[in-house]
């Protein structure tokens, strides 16, 4: 195994880890559940960043920007959905 399929690997297991943390934030039950999770879900939400980051400096992850005619289409589209 090569560093970038260790470093995916390591990214889709935080990316679940946050997934987890955000449910049990999201279904605490009481305050100080609610605090202990919702501070290791932005723990998580930091390491995240950093190993995509990472990636992103050595070409592993490589993003397209986004057109802007194409991100003004989908805030308008979601912005009547949400008004409706």
């Amino acid at each position: 195994m090569d560093d970038k399929n260790l470093m995916e690997n390591i990214i889709l297991l935080e990316k679940g880890v946050c997934d987890l943390y955000m449910h049990g934030t999201i279904e605490s039950s009481t305050d100080s559940v609610h605090q202990v999770f919702n501070t290791a879900l932005n723990n998580s939400l930091n390491m995240q960043d950093t190993i995509y980051d990472k990636m992103a400096a050595k070409g592993w992850y490589p993003t397209e920007q986004a057109e802007q005619q194409k991100v003004d289409s989908l805030k308008q589209k979601f912005s009547t959905q949400s008004s409706q």
